[in-house]
């Protein structure tokens, strides 16, 4: 495919060059091609972004709830209608498969921003009666420019996420893609204005980590939301301190997924892959260590080897691969690294693991799938999280040993219970220590239910009335009905 033209900054409802004159380039992690070359935004560009969205807010944040929604609707039938080229432009910067592109990046944030469309004129304060007739009335008012920073994996659906609540409750947005995936943001940003949103409401700044960093720290933004690491989460929040930003964290994870022997196996293979082989494993949810039951042990791995062994790698743009391309050679180097780790430390590679050269993709980051057995909990492919499709299949006798387990993590972003005993299934969620949990099920986010993570997986939560939160401020007024009593 011929080179794309240079990408330019969206600042006030337009494209607009950067002014550093300084570029970076995204590539097709299944081709190694280099698709285009993306402008770096300078503090002057960061500085133009905030007067922008604080120009827009002063519009958007007076028009009614009705009228945000409108608008957001619009947005969300354009990026229905616009589906396929977005899942395309998404496919070649990610290297994910089409067959997930098609039908989860591109609709699932249209599904977000279609919901919070929904929310935006029902976004209320409450009436407090008190004595003497008197009484107090809360108002939830946006916090005004908000600024989001992405993650690669999902570009798109990660766009909508942020930017649709914060929308929704008035605020503006600066936007801040992935430089590995920097593309679709630009994309969602031309959909918004065509959808009718005032100019300077949502932007895109692209850039590597300073750019980030310029935004945290930024006086005129009162709010930043990450999708991350938790490395990048820190330095996020010790920035944004700095001005006292409102934070939102969607950070990392090595999430549990307990099996008990009475789960309904099928059920719980097809769980357990998805947990680990979708996206490559690209996903921050996934439920990397997969805790079985002892007495089902032989017959899970049997039918998982025997289903993860029919998996399709290869072309990502092939509508029958399953297995694209991992995001970069760096990041496929680190995986591949993090395989022989745990071969070292004495687990059992029960199948792939090994780095797969496609015909015609020979420049290509393929790995097949990698099934660990025999896995210890004090191993680092236990412990550490690798974003990539690596499953740990760990043993267990006991529903209080498996809980123990499963908590002793530093994260606690996700976690999922497979059994049919619904007792046992409300209980061990219960003493889970994460933030998001499934029963019988994996990896499925609603729009409708929050998203987020205990300890070091995050702060705060995404989707569902529990985002409103994040996105607005709570005023109080009292309202006094008599006079004042004063004692002077």
């Amino acid at each position: 495919m011929a080179k794309l033209p240079t990408q330019q900054l969206y600042i006030n409802g337009k494209y607009t060059n950067a002014t550093s004159g300084e570029t970076f380039e995204t590539t097709n992690p299944a081709t190694g091609d280099v698709i285009c070359d993306v402008q770096i935004a300078s503090t002057a560009d960061v500085d133009k972004a905030v007067k922008a969205a604080q120009a827009g807010f002063k519009i958007w944040s007076k028009m009614s709830g009705t009228e945000r929604s409108r608008i957001l609707l619009k947005a969300v039938a354009l990026l229905r209608e616009r589906n396929d080229e977005l899942a395309i432009l998404e496919v070649m910067d990610t290297g994910k498969p089409m067959q997930e592109a098609n039908c989860v990046d591109v609709e699932s944030g249209a599904e977000c921003i279609e919901y919070f469309a929904g929310l935006a004129a029902s976004i209320n304060g409450e009436h407090i009666q008190l004595a003497n007739g008197n009484f107090a009335y809360t108002r939830k008012e946006p916090l005004g420019v908000c600024a989001a920073i992405g993650a690669w994996n999902y570009p798109i659906q990660i766009a909508c996420w942020k930017s649709a609540p914060a929308l929704a409750c008035g605020n503006a947005v600066i936007f801040k893609a992935s430089e590995v995936t920097p593309l679709t943001a630009l994309k969602l940003a031309e959909i918004y204005t065509e959808a009718g949103l005032p100019d300077g409401v949502f932007n895109v700044v692209s850039g590597l980590g300073p750019v980030g960093q310029m935004l945290a720290e930024h006086e005129g933004i009162e709010k930043i939301s990450l999708t991350g690491s938790v490395p990048t989460g820190k330095r996020v929040m010790e920035s944004a301190s700095k001005t006292l930003k409102h934070v939102t964290l969607e950070l990392g994870g090595k999430s549990p997924l307990i099996v008990f022997d009475d789960a309904n196996l099928d059920n719980a293979v097809s769980a357990a892959m998805l947990a680990n082989f979708y996206t490559q494993g690209e996903i921050c949810s996934n439920g990397t260590r997969v805790y079985v039951h002892k007495d089902i042990k032989d017959t899970f791995l049997e039918k998982l080897i025997e289903r993860t062994s029919k998996m399709i790698i290869g072309d990502p743009m092939d509508l029958e691969t399953h297995v694209g391309s991992l995001i970069h050679k760096d990041h496929m180097e680190k995986v591949l690294n993090y395989i022989e780790i745990g071969k070292n430390e004495g687990a059992t590679l029960a199948y792939g693991g090994n780095q797969v050269t496609v015909e015609g993709f020979e420049k290509g980051c393929f790995i097949e799938p990698a099934i660990f057995t025999d896995v210890k909990a004090d191993m680092r492919i236990a412990r550490e999280e690798i974003f990539g499709a690596v499953m740990s299949v760990i043993t267990f006798d006991s529903e209080d040993e498996v809980v123990e387990a499963a908590n002793d993590t530093q994260f606690g972003l996700a976690a999922g219970v497979f059994t049919q005993d619904i007792n046992r299934a409300h209980r061990v969620i219960e003493n889970l220590e994460a933030g998001t949990c499934w029963i019988n099920n994996y990896n499925i986010t609603p729009i409708e239910m929050p998203f987020g993570g205990y300890k070091q997986s995050g702060i705060g939560r995404e989707n569902g009335t529990a985002a409103i939160n994040h996105f607005t401020q709570l005023k109080s007024v009292y309202v006094e009905m008599g006079d004042v009593d004063c004692p002077y």
